[in-house]
């Protein structure tokens, strides 16, 4: 009976994100065209979660030029236009959701530079994804400001990422993985946490640096086995606070 409805809720799940892809389609291809900018807000504020951002924002500088936060508003890139910011990097990836449109509508009329990449919320990062990261950040023209969604977990590993590479210690550099910003080690995104913790221990132990220690000793897959078998897994409290 619980694998049943888990397949009648998950087909459930799909044939609604399959309904909201096949609406997206109708207007995203044309911002102009009737009644598309109003369902790319509606998209933005009530299915992205947007109406919250507008009460609520974590944007923090966490190095001189380098901001993190949750995903700006076409408002609040105007803002940042005026603080200076020159270059916004996305780590949500290319989509068709209102907030990624209205957002490279807003950054193209005030003049930043937005670079879209890639970062998961609850799966540890890979070698590759850490060396892209790295690479985007280091190339982009600053001051910048890299976003997520939330601004919890992946504009947190960004974050992290961004610290360690460049010497930080991890207990500090870990502080951008905390509930401050809305993350929760307790969920599955506490794969993050583990993740620093992983390099925390062997630094300590051998000093070693953390892109030597990512290219030559990280294992993604041992530290997933690791995490999956001390948590032990809450499926209901995956889902409650279930990222993208």
């Amino acid at each position: 009976m619980i694998t049943a409805l888990k397949t009648a809720l998950r087909n459930r799940r799909d044939r609604r994100h399959a309904a909201l892809a096949e609406w997206r389609a109708g207007w995203s291809a044309d911002l102009d065209a009737p009644g598309a900018r109003k369902a790319a807000r509606y998209d933005m504020n009530i299915l992205d979660h947007g109406i919250i951002r507008k009460l609520w924002t974590n944007r923090f500088e966490i190095a001189p030029g380098v901001w993190r936060s949750n995903q700006p508003s076409p408002e609040q890139i105007a803002d940042l236009a005026q603080m200076g910011i020159r270059t916004i990097l996305n780590f949500r990836g290319v989509s068709h959701w209102g907030s990624y449109l209205l957002e490279t509508e807003a950054c193209a009329a005030s003049g930043i530079t937005l670079v879209n990449g890639r970062l998961y919320s609850s799966a540890a990062p890979t070698k590759q994804d850490i060396h892209t990261a790295l690479m985007l950040m280091d190339a982009a023209e600053k001051p910048m400001l890299m976003h997520c969604k939330s601004g919890a977990d992946r504009a947190g590993l960004a974050s992290v990422l961004y610290l360690l590479a460049r010497g930080t210690e991890p207990e500090i550099a870990a502080r951008q993985l905390s509930w401050k910003y809305a993350h929760l080690r307790v969920s599955r995104t506490g794969i993050l946490d583990a993740f620093v913790d992983a390099y925390a221990e062997d630094r300590q132990k051998t000093g070693i640096s953390f892109l030597d220690w990512v290219d030559t000793v990280y294992d993604p897959e041992a530290l997933t086995a690791r995490f999956t078998e001390a948590r032990g897994g809450n499926r209901m409290l995956d889902w409650i606070l279930r990222r993208e």
